[in-house]
C-alpha cells in the first residue's frame, strides 16, 4: 500500500497556489473540476509526495476550522538559511524561527500556509 496525497481545504486558491509553488517549490500536476469545487494536485520536486488544494464553489467567508486534531506538514529543506532569504522575499514570515532540535546540528522551524495549516521545515546534518 503506498500513500497517494494529502487533501487539503483552501480559501483563496491563488494565494495557497503561490505559497506552495513559489516558496515550497511544488510543481502543479493537473487540476479537475468536480461538480462543486476545483482539486489542485500538487508534486513535491522529486515527485514522490502529493498535495491536493480543494477549492470550493461554496467556501466559508471566514475560511475553514481547522480543529486540533491536525498537526503539521513537514518539508526538507537543503539550507534554512537560503530558504529564510526566500521567505523573507516573498513576504513571508517564520511562525517559530530556525533553532537547533537535538544539539547535533539539525534544525527546524514552522510556517504557517495562506489557510493557517502549520508546516515544520526540518534541515538535517548530513555526516
Amino acid at each position: 500500500m503506498k500513500l497517494l496525497h494529502t487533501m487539503i481545504r483552501v480559501k483563496d486558491i491563488d494565494a495557497s497556489l503561490k505559497f506552495y509553488t513559489e516558496l515550497l517549490n511544488m510543481k502543479l500536476d493537473h487540476k479537475k473540476r468536480l461538480e462543486d469545487c476545483w482539486l489542485y494536485f500538487l508534486n513535491d520536486e522529486e515527485g514522490s509526495t502529493q498535495l491536493e488544494l480543494t477549492y470550493n464553489d461554496e467556501t466559508p467567508e471566514n475560511g475553514y476550522e481547522l480543529g486540533n486534531a491536525f498537526g503539521h506538514f513537514a518539508f526538507s529543506v537543503k539550507s534554512l538559511e537560503e530558504f529564510s532569504e526566500k521567505l523573507h522575499s516573498l513576504g513571508y514570515e517564520y511562525l517559530y524561527e530556525p533553532f537547533d532540535l537535538n544539539g547535533k546540528g539539525t534544525k527546524i522551524a514552522f510556517i504557517k500556509d495562506p489557510d493557517g495549516y502549520e508546516i515544520e521545515l526540518i534541515e538535517k546534518v548530513v555526516w
